[in-house]
């Protein structure tokens, strides 16, 4: 129930749903012939636009989540290392379950960060935690896309783990500790994406599990400032939507328990 309670609530606060209410709240006050509130609501509705589009708001909104964590400038000896875990997410599922091979997403670096490691400590285990999670079309989740990813470039598939049931990051946490339960105590280096992070790192944490931060897919150069002028406004405005949907997750997740802190360190 909480999944598909985020999924819908998510179709209305995310900034293309806030502008589609913005626009038909300026519509249902124009039958009214209340010309201040539908001006102002043109003006908020302009200016969130223009913020978003042609400004690096998003990167600054999604820079401090990316810093929270930093990668470890080596990779830990085998002997610390419990297993590689890496969280779904980087596989464009539906074009893949059509077209087959391996399609990687939008944060596919996630998989490609987790071969090398895979391959720079060959005797750990690599857990894959990430189910079908799409709420309005059937797609394949990215455990069973990546036995294929994994296995094609020559890693063997009696080292990877599967949990293909999570549909979000507590459950990711929750449901990993189980198919972990059997497995030699240690950290486990967690992998996925770097605004992702804190949210993960909480959740696993709160699951008991030990994790060694490794994020990747970075969106951000770490010390950006604020600057006006974008060349491509839909890759600003997707930035813009992907940082609020990590703060409010991280809100949501503290309010309801599922990691200790709002902002885990």
């Amino acid at each position: 129930m909480f999944y598909y309670l985020s999924k819908i609530a998510w179709l209305v606060i995310q900034p293309v749903g806030l502008l589609t209410l913005c626009f038909a709240s300026i519509l249902l006050v124009s039958f009214f012939r209340a010309r201040k509130l539908v001006r102002l609501l043109a003006f908020v509705g302009l200016l969130f636009v223009l913020g978003a589009a042609q400004t690096n708001v998003g990167r600054l909104m999604l820079q401090p989540l990316e810093n929270r964590f930093a990668r470890p400038g080596e990779i830990p000896p085998p002997d610390r290392v419990a297993g590689i875990i890496v969280l779904g997410g980087g596989f464009d599922g539906y074009v893949t379950q059509r077209r087959g091979g391996f399609e990687l997403g939008g944060s596919g670096d996630r998989f490609v960060e987790t071969l090398r490691l895979a391959k720079a400590l060959p005797d750990v285990p690599v857990v894959i935690s990430g189910g079908e999670a799409s709420l309005i079309r059937t797609t394949e989740g990215d455990a069973s896309i990546a036995v294929r990813f994994f296995t094609e470039f020559g890693i063997d598939e009696n080292r990877l783990i599967l949990e293909s049931r999570s549909l979000n990051t507590h459950e990711n946490a929750a449901l990993t500790k189980t198919v972990i339960a059997g497995l030699p105590k240690g950290d486990w280096l967690l992998v996925t994406s770097a605004f992702h992070m804190p949210r993960s790192v909480g959740a696993f944490r709160e699951q008991g599990i030990g994790v060694i931060p490794w994020p990747a897919d970075y969106r951000t150069s770490g010390t950006d400032g604020f600057a006006i002028g974008r060349d491509d406004p839909m890759e600003a405005m997707s930035e813009v939507s992907l940082a609020i949907r990590e703060w409010i997750g991280l809100a949501v997740y503290a309010a309801t328990g599922r990691i200790g802190a709002f902002f885990p360190g």
